[in-house]
């Protein structure tokens, strides 16, 4: 992006070309030269006279390289004339001309300092021309052009880094959306990835195992066989089904641009969820205290994927075919606990490793997300996934005294 669009000459408001104004400054410089001035006296008289208010013509290009200086050689330039009683208006338009390079390439500290000492050493050079009097006319007309052009250097200047100050503004806005955008990119990616993970983990988990219980038993045990293939014709039949849900959420998109939310699962369905790990081959012995009711909205969904989460792994990773869940809802704060035994170390080396896959993962920021802890390890019972989930209401009262 171009930093300053004035420099684009396919710009409508470019400025032109810096020759050309040279150019006309010097015209009117050799113009007021030549003119005779409307008092004789005071007119330049021979080569060497024309020459001198002539000059600043040559030397005023060299402006925008070395601005102080040249502006410096105007004011002496215009002492000579003045003591040679000279007054041209040439020298006093070079001048301001300078004296606007000066403000418009300098600090507003820079250009009142410099600006002030040009008005003074017009004022004071004045007195050479034998006017009378510094309160002639002249001497305030070519002091106030000097302090316009000063001040119109000043503006420009100020205007050229106000531009400046919002095209930086607007490319760093366009960078911030850039970058939000990305973030949100990365928040939804997350986000399907655990609803996925939460819709077919658990369901996998059970035809995986009962696919190994059908090749085990189809010839000793064939209504064992039997019942193991319904089992995994209904997990495959429910998968299927909530990868479908899943995917008319992520393809449809409501009015307002925000995509629809499918009905989330909470505690209201956990009876369901016991009830599905028992035709799996789970035992499952549940435990309720307090109102299980409190638990609703985000941290009602975050508990049924805690509790979700540990029975998968309970099945998949346990012995015994049996675990247990405690929901204890308390003032502030609700506890969630699905426990379950183990294999001896001995029989189980890859264990902990099965307990830190991407399911843990999304269950630790799932419950993250709604202010709360979680503890999974090895306990001298088994295996012991725990999360705290603060209750609606307590969560409320924490935003309103820590806003």
């Amino acid at each position: 992006m171009n930093a300053d669009p004035m420099a684009n000459p396919a710009h409508p408001h470019a400025r032109v070309a810096p020759w050309i104004g040279d150019l006309v400054a010097a015209a009117l410089i050799i113009t007021a030269a030549a003119v005779p001035f409307p008092e004789a006296e005071f007119h330049p008289d021979g080569i060497a006279e024309t020459l001198l208010v002539a000059a600043p013509a040559v030397i005023l290009p060299f402006r925008r390289r070395w601005p102080i200086p040249v502006l410096a050689i105007c004011l002496a330039l215009y002492g000579i004339a003045a003591a040679c009683v000279i007054l041209s208006p040439g020298i006093v338009l070079a001048t301001a001309i300078a004296m606007f390079g000066v403000a418009n390439r300098s600090t507003r500290r820079v250009t009142l300092i410099v600006a002030s000492s040009a008005v003074f050493a017009v004022v004071v050079l004045s007195l050479f021309a034998s006017l009378g009097t510094v309160f002639d006319p002249r001497t305030f007309q070519f002091a106030i052009v000097i302090a316009f052009a000063s001040a119109a250097g000043d503006a420009t200047r100020s205007r050229r880094e106000y531009i400046v100050a919002i095209t930086e503004r607007a490319v760093r806005a366009e960078e911030t959306r850039e970058a939000e955008a990305k973030r949100r990119v990365a928040d939804e990616r997350l986000r399907i990835a655990r609803d996925l993970h939460d819709a077919v983990a658990h369901q996998i988990a059970v035809i995986s195992l009962n696919a190994g219980v059908a090749s085990s038993a189809v010839d000793a045990r064939p209504e064992q066989a039997r019942a193991a293939l319904a089992t995994i014709r209904s997990a495959a039949r429910t998968v299927l089904g909530e990868i479908g849900d899943l995917l008319e959420v992520l393809r449809t998109e409501t009015d307002d641009g925000e995509q629809p939310r499918s009905p989330q699962p909470g505690l209201d369905r956990l009876d369901d969820l016991i009830r599905q790990f028992g035709a799996a081959g789970l035992a499952v012995n549940v435990r309720v205290d307090g109102d299980i009711g409190r638990l609703d909205g985000a941290s009602g969904l975050v508990a049924y994927r805690v509790i979700q989460e540990g029975l998968t792994n309970a099945h998949k990773h346990g012995a015994e075919a049996r675990a247990h869940v405690l929901v204890d809802v308390g003032d502030d704060a609700a506890l969630v606990v699905v426990s379950n035994p183990v294999l001896p170390a001995a029989a189980r080396p890859n264990a902990a490793e099965a307990r830190s896959g991407h399911g843990l993962l999304g269950l630790r920021e799932r419950v993250a997300s709604v202010r709360g802890s979680i503890e999974t390890g090895l306990t001298p019972g088994g295996y012991r996934l725990a999360a705290t989930l603060p209750l609606a209401s307590s969560a409320l009262d924490t935003r309103r005294e820590n806003p």
